[in-house]
């Protein structure tokens, strides 16, 4: 694992980068054989990088929060892409980067322009920029199974067409403790935060196919909350032991396993490989303390667009 300078490590005819956004558990990050890239983060003014968990655990991270610290994040620099896609470049191994939503930020199009430019001064170099389109650990499950998909075979090429392909099988779904963070961070008007507290509302959110946050219920309390995530995986996951579901929280340790033992008993997954970890300081910042997610393979997500959407997607020139 890289969080700084690409390695140069047996990559299998291809690099796989990654970055902090798809909240990699530092075990994952350790077996995987991919690098990453960490996205800045501000606490009370205070610039860091996030380096999953390295330097600060997720109790102390959270608990900041909780005191009142305020968190934001900033974009991934065009000189940071280029920096380290020079580096990719002279190393020589094609690359293909799996990058954070653009929907949520402006890194993907500040990656594509160092990719631009790096072919520009390495005309011989293979780079591939992939909008993952999938918020949190949505993303680690997407590199997991493009570092198997190496392994098979598939070259850097047939690498960006499949995470293209595969990213709409992914589904996340997650729930908040309170809507605060997103008010502060302008995703939602503060007074939905103000009255979501009040009435003890909590959100059920996932995410559409560009990325984007959608609200896909409210419930009353936090238990119908977690409920409401075990339906929405019920509804959409297909039963294959090969790939693994995640379970992820904002140091809310507790209902993460009372959601794992939930889901455990649902068909075919009582043996199912379920990844536990931390949300990450970028996206924490997001969310704030008590955000309990799954996310898992499933349903083809496109599928179930609407007519309208549909013929948008065609005009952009996405399928």
């Amino acid at each position: 694992m890289s969080t700084a300078t690409p390695s140069t490590g047996h990559h299998d005819r291809c690099r796989i980068v990654v970055d902090t956004c798809a909240d990699l558990t530092p075990e994952i990050a350790a077996t995987l054989d991919v690098d990453i890239l960490g996205f800045p983060y501000i606490v009370d003014g205070v610039e860091h990088t996030d380096d999953i968990w390295t330097s600060i655990t997720p109790k102390a991270f959270y608990d900041q929060l909780r005191a009142g610290s305020r968190a934001s994040t900033s974009a991934v620099s065009l000189g940071r892409y280029l920096e380290f896609f020079t580096q990719c470049a002279e190393e020589g191994t094609p690359t293909i980067y799996l990058c954070f939503t653009s929907a949520l930020s402006s890194s993907y199009d500040s990656a594509c322009q160092a990719a631009a430019e790096v072919r520009r001064t390495h005309p011989d170099f293979e780079i591939y920029v992939v909008d993952n389109a999938l918020p949190c650990a949505c993303g680690m499950l997407l590199a997991i199974e493009a570092v198997r998909q190496r392994a098979a075979g598939l070259t850097a090429r047939q690498l960006a067409a499949w995470a293209d392909e595969a990213k709409t099988y992914i589904h996340g779904y997650f729930t908040l403790d309170s809507l605060d963070a997103l008010a502060a961070g302008g995703r939602i008007p503060p007074a939905a935060a103000q009255l979501s507290s009040k009435l003890d509302i909590k959100p059920a959110l996932s995410f559409d196919l560009s990325g984007s946050l959608t609200l896909t219920g409210v419930c009353r309390g936090r238990k119908k909350a977690l409920k409401g995530l075990v339906k929405s995986f019920k509804d959409n996951y297909v039963i294959d032991p090969s790939m693994p579901i995640g379970v992820f929280s904002a140091d809310a340790e507790k209902d993460a396993d009372w959601l794992e033992a939930a889901i455990r008993r649902e068909e075919g997954c009582a043996e199912a490989t379920i990844l536990r970890g931390s949300v990450g300081p970028t996206i924490g910042a997001h969310v704030g303390p008590g955000m309990v997610a799954v996310m898992f393979w499933g349903k083809d997500r496109a599928e179930k667009i609407s007519l309208s959407d549909r013929i948008a997607k065609r005009v952009r020139g996405v399928r």
